[in-house]
Order: C-alpha cells, then sequence, then structure tokens
C-alpha cells in the first residue's frame, strides 16, 4: 500500500467536508489485524496507550491492515519522542495524540514526527522506509504524517481555539470517558455540562474547519448516522475486542 497517497486521500476527503471512518484495535495479533484491516475502513488506530501492544508487534499489525488498504495510526502511549519515533519508524501514517491540552504541547509532538525540515524526528532507515530501499520517496511522508488530537480534558477545551490554529492539525478526536471525567462526571454522558462540553468542541471544530472526531464505541449503525447528521467528520467505529465481545455472546435461547 501506498501509505502517503493514502493520507493523501484521506485529507482531500476531509478537506471537502466528507467523513471518514476508521475502526480501533487493542488485540495484538496480526490475524484480527488482518481481518480488520479488510473491513472496509478508511484507518485503524492501534492502541498503545490501553491495548496490550508492544512496539515490537507493530511492523506485523501494520503489514496485515495494509494487505486491506486501510491506513495504519497509532494512539500514542503519551505522545513523547520516543513514542513518535517508534510508532512512525515502524511504518505509521500517523499517529492519534492522547491528552492534548495546550497547542505548545501539540506543535511538541508535531515536529518531533517529521523528519526535518519540517521537524526534529531522528533520519534513519527503518521499516516505514523499506530499511532504505525507499528512503527518498519516505521523505514527502516524513514531512506530515498525519495528526489527531485528543481532546478529552476540560484544559484542552478551554484552550481549543489555540489548538486548532496548530499547523498540521489533520483533525481532532473527543474522548469522551476523560473528559466527563475531567468535569467530575466520569461516564456520565447525559449530563448537561459534559454536553455542554462536546458542544463547544463540536462547534468550534466546525468553526475553525477542523474536522471534528468521536469514537462510536458499541457498534451501532444507527448512532453512527446520528453523529455523521450531526457534522462529526472524522469517527472511530467500535473496537476489535468490543466487536467480539458483542459477537460472541451466548444467544439466550429461553425465548
Amino acid at each position: 500500500m501506498n501509505r502517503l497517497e493514502k493520507i493523501k486521500t484521506i485529507r482531500n476527503h476531509l478537506g471537502s467536508d466528507g467523513v471518514s471512518i476508521g475502526s480501533w484495535i487493542q488485540i495484538p495479533n496480526a490475524s484480527v489485524a488482518e481481518i480488520m484491516g479488510q473491513a472496509g475502513y478508511d484507518w485503524v488506530a492501534v492502541d498503545m496507550e490501553h491495548g496490550a501492544i508492544g512496539y515490537d508487534q507493530l511492523p506485523d499489525l501494520f503489514r496485515a491492515l495494509e494487505l486491506g488498504g486501510t491506513l495504519p495510526l497509532v494512539r500514542l502511549i503519551e505522545g513523547d519522542k520516543r513514542d513518535c519515533r517508534q510508532a512512525l519508524d515502524a511504518g505509521a501514517g500517523g499517529v492519534i495524540v492522547p491528552m492534548v491540552e495546550s497547542a505548545e504541547q501539540l506543535l511538541d509532538v508535531r515536529d518531533a514526527c517529521r523528519w526535518p525540515p519540517a521537524g526534529a524526528r531522528g533520519v534513519g532507515f527503518s521499516r516505514a522506509n523499506l530499511f532504505g530501499k525507499h528512503f527518498d520517496a519516505y521523505r514527502a511522508e516524513a514531512q506530515a504524517p498525519f495528526l489527531v488530537a485528543m481532546i478529552e480534558h476540560i484544559n484542552a477545551v478551554d484552550n481549543l481555539e489555540d489548538i486548532l490554529a496548530v499547523d498540521g492539525l489533520d483533525s481532532v478526536l473527543i474522548g469522551p470517558y476523560d473528559l466527563s471525567a475531567s468535569i467530575g462526571l466520569t461516564a456520565q454522558f447525559d449530563a448537561p455540562d459534559f454536553f455542554q462540553a462536546m458542544e463547544r468542541i463540536r462547534l468550534l471544530c466546525i468553526q475553525k474547519q477542523i474536522p471534528c472526531g468521536v469514537h462510536v464505541v458499541m457498534p451501532d449503525a444507527s448512532e453512527l448516522k446520528q453523529r455523521i447528521s450531526e457534522s462529526y467528520r472524522f469517527i472511530a467505529y467500535s473496537i476489535d475486542a468490543v466487536f467480539l465481545n458483542v459477537s460472541a455472546a451466548k444467544p439466550d435461547l429461553t425465548g
């Protein structure tokens, strides 16, 4: 798969007010990743923050996703320089940065993801450029990997206008559990204060023309359609483990 062309396709689609639907994996198994890669999503995020996945497993997971033409992204552990380098050198097409609370924090991560002259990431042979075979071709991709900021704290909401102004930001993705926890309403998604915070994010993203994302955790096509109708444009649809839990439940035969 040509990662750069896939990144451009997603960017162009989002830039024309299109919707990009991806998914999420937490299970460190290449066969699971291959199934997810063949499921029709634009991208699949490999969860390094909450999943049981090590950096040494990323190349096989990425290969499996790429077989289906699906762009591999990584939700970083924290977003330090080592996180960025290892994920991207392994062949991620971009990163999802957890717990972004300021523009300065996002700028540091952005620069850690980019080769010079655009950033400060170390240059070298890696799986991302087939250990030097595609070194020259990889230069363009390494100047601007796909960049998503997770907005999951009330501090980020207060600083959102500055965050959205960071050059190179492709999308934001709301983290509802951490966002609700940051205002003392953990998982209380019907609470008025939580709804108000969500609306502040959504409406400012629309105003600033930055695609706003949300995670539809439970596989529910009606909720997915509802989120699209609300102008969410970068949507993660469920998780490999949730798909398995939902489908594996023993049917009720008593009715």
